[in-house]
């Protein structure tokens, strides 16, 4: 009898892309079931809805420079727009050192990161930025006094101080809540990191050892590379999280989107106007973010390829 030899057939399974019945069906029910439901608020609940009255607060139009101008809700998304940005780049920096001193072989290093973890995570987060902001910030900002001392610079290093951080005489009140929500999310990094590193077998990492590599050496080639694919997704969501967490230091007057938000309601007695306005930018800025973050996973796994 001659056996016949046969290839392992390798099994692949590619995401189906066609639009089916099945598709286009749930699509018109859920259709049917917003519109059931606007049809149905529309009758009970009488409202007239009067958009003219934020736009104004959008931009103004400011007759001694003849140009618009940014006016309440603008200048509110620049300063939102401006604590995601050093937000996003310090709760990195503070949960990637967090996130090695937990995994560290020194207990003193574990000890400190476990207990900055446990103690951000147990606490409300409004309960921690009052705390923080009250008892903590307010100690450090006024010794530092970085507000006063961006005043003391030139007409063109204010402007870049402006640019980057807002207003020199509000500079204070901006470090205050970019610190406070730097610390806060920090600490759900230092987790996505640990457990990042964590996902890495142990024995890769005693393969290197054993090939006379240096514990930097199998940290930057070894562990870092798998730890940043494994960690990359839930970062995404993390720092997408961040954005929305910067609402909180509002309660604080730090005049962010939402601080700047209530005010333009408590001006035009308007509030679901202004609201529905103020959830869609941060909806933008959030769907952006997860783009940009989803093109990165693809492009990181195209590389690993």
């Amino acid at each position: 009898m001659v056996m016949s030899e046969t290839k392992p057939r390798r099994l692949t399974v590619r995401a189906r892309t066609r639009f089916t019945r099945w598709d286009l069906v749930l699509a018109m029910v859920l259709v049917l079931a917003v519109a059931g439901l606007l049809w149905r608020a529309s009758g009970v609940f009488s409202y007239k809805w009067a958009w003219s009255t934020v736009w104004p607060f959008v931009f103004r139009f400011d007759e001694l420079t003849a140009s618009w101008v940014p006016n309440l809700l603008a200048e509110g998304l620049a300063t939102t727009l401006r604590l995601a940005f050093w937000g996003i780049l310090a709760a990195s920096l503070i949960g990637t050192v967090m996130g090695f001193a937990r995994v560290s072989r020194r207990l003193v290093f574990r000890l400190i990161g476990t207990a900055y973890v446990m103690l951000i995570r147990n606490i409300p987060p409004v309960v921690f930025v009052f705390v923080f902001v009250y008892f903590i910030a307010s100690q450090i900002m006024p010794t530092l006094a970085l507000g006063d001392r961006a005043k003391e610079l030139s007409p063109a290093l204010q402007w870049w101080v402006s640019i980057f951080f807002g207003t020199p005489k509000l500079l204070d009140n901006f470090l205050l809540g970019l610190l406070c929500l730097s610390v806060f999310s920090g600490a759900y990094v230092t987790e996505i990191v640990r457990a990042g590193i964590q996902s890495v077998p142990k024995a890769q990492i005693e393969a290197g050892n054993s090939l006379g590599m240096s514990q930097a050496d199998v940290t930057r080639f070894v562990v870092l590379p798998q730890a940043f694919r494994n960690v990359l997704p839930p970062m995404a969501g993390q720092l997408i999280q961040l954005i929305k967490d910067s609402s909180l230091v509002s309660l604080v007057s730090i005049q962010e989107l939402t601080f700047m938000a209530q005010d333009v309601q408590i001006t035009t007695q308007r509030v679901f106007e202004v609201f529905v306005f103020t959830g869609a930018i941060y909806f933008v800025i959030c769907f952006t973010l997860s783009q940009v973050f989803a093109s990165l996973e693809r492009r990181y796994a195209r590389a690993l390829k």
